[in-house]
């Protein structure tokens, strides 16, 4: 993958990690309209416990902070795969709506760049 599209993706995604995480403690964005029961109930459930969208909106932000200075990316890319992969499953399984093309559009560049950083995991899996 060349390095500028590399860099283009990585501050798109880190863009994006940031700006949601943000929103997260400062509800800056419009509120997701129209959530099926289950959506609604999962998100309630997650802000009743009273830390997990805060631990999920500091691991947006630090991941994204990280990919935008360029600091440590291999480590930012494995940070935000769990956050990631559950964004994506939270829309394909919970809400199959238009907000599931943000969603893909995040995932997808994700594994560009874990593919671009690759050399960087292998000692992951040794």
């Amino acid at each position: 993958m060349k390095s500028k599209l590399s860099l283009i993706l990585r501050l798109v995604l880190g863009l994006i990690m940031l700006v949601f995480g943000l929103n997260k403690f400062f509800d800056f964005l419009p509120p997701m309209e129209g959530l099926p029961d289950k959506a609604t109930a999962f998100l309630g459930a997650l802000i009743a416990t009273g830390y997990m969208i805060k631990l999920i909106a500091i691991s947006e932000i630090i991941g994204g902070l990280l990919l935008i200075i360029g600091k440590w990316i291999p480590f930012a890319l494995v940070f935000l795969t769990p956050v990631i992969l559950n964004i994506f499953f939270f829309h394909m399984f919970l809400d199959l709506s238009q907000n599931m093309i943000l969603a893909l559009v995040v995932t997808v560049i994700h594994i560009m760049l874990l593919y671009k950083y690759k050399n960087s995991f292998s000692a992951l899996f040794s």
